[in-house]
């Protein structure tokens, strides 16, 4: 994605930045901030985690932007930074979800069991279209209601409830055969319907 033709900045405002012109950085952090908030709101389960991350990557933008190599590159970077921050805020929840599930077993065996099932679990999520995964997170993990939801993902409450059921129906199969998502709904075209 060429930075210059979607408008975030001039390649001569990119380079003065990258040369430590505070105005110019200013102005480059400014330009990108609706666009990396879009894409971090595409890829986050939630709209809090979107903003985070959003904000994550507006700062080492302009801590770091003097170590860009090419300002052609700026978009890729900058949404290679959002999509491991929202990629990170969602391990940081599962490993939530594990912590919180530490009560004391049995024994060694039922733990090591309780891990394995909750390992299968979260790649079975993960292996779940896009789309899918985010709504079941936001809606089952998260607890969001229903409306919430799709008016986040920008989708209506209909599509919303349909990826859910599709999600959850995806998980349950896949969890009980041991099928993978694309084998439960080989096609993907029908996952952001």
């Amino acid at each position: 994605m060429d930075v210059v033709a979607q408008g975030w900045a001039s390649e001569q405002l990119i380079k003065a930045a990258q040369a430590g012109d505070l105005e110019s950085i200013a102005a480059v952090v400014h330009g990108a901030h609706p666009h990396v908030r879009r894409f971090a709101r595409q890829l986050c389960a939630s709209s809090q985690d979107a903003e985070d991350a959003a904000q994550e990557a507006l700062i080492v933008l302009y801590r770091k932007i003097g170590s860009l190599r090419a300002s052609a590159a700026l978009a890729s970077w900058m949404f290679r930074i959002v999509r491991n921050e929202c990629l990170r805020r969602a391990q940081r929840l599962f490993d939530h979800y594990d912590d919180v599930d530490a009560a004391p077993v049995a024994s060694a065996e039922d733990e090591v069991l309780g891990r394995l099932e909750a390992e299968r679990v979260a790649a079975a999520i993960r292996a779940l279209p896009d789309l899918q995964r985010r709504v079941l997170i936001m809606r089952d993990v998260l607890g969001h209601p229903g409306r919430t939801v799709a008016e986040a993902l920008g989708v209506s409450t209909a599509a919303m409830k349909s990826n859910l059921h599709r999600a959850r129906t995806t998980l349950r199969l896949s969890l009980r055969g041991g099928l993978t998502p694309s084998e439960v709904d080989p096609d993907p075209t029908t996952a952001g319907a």
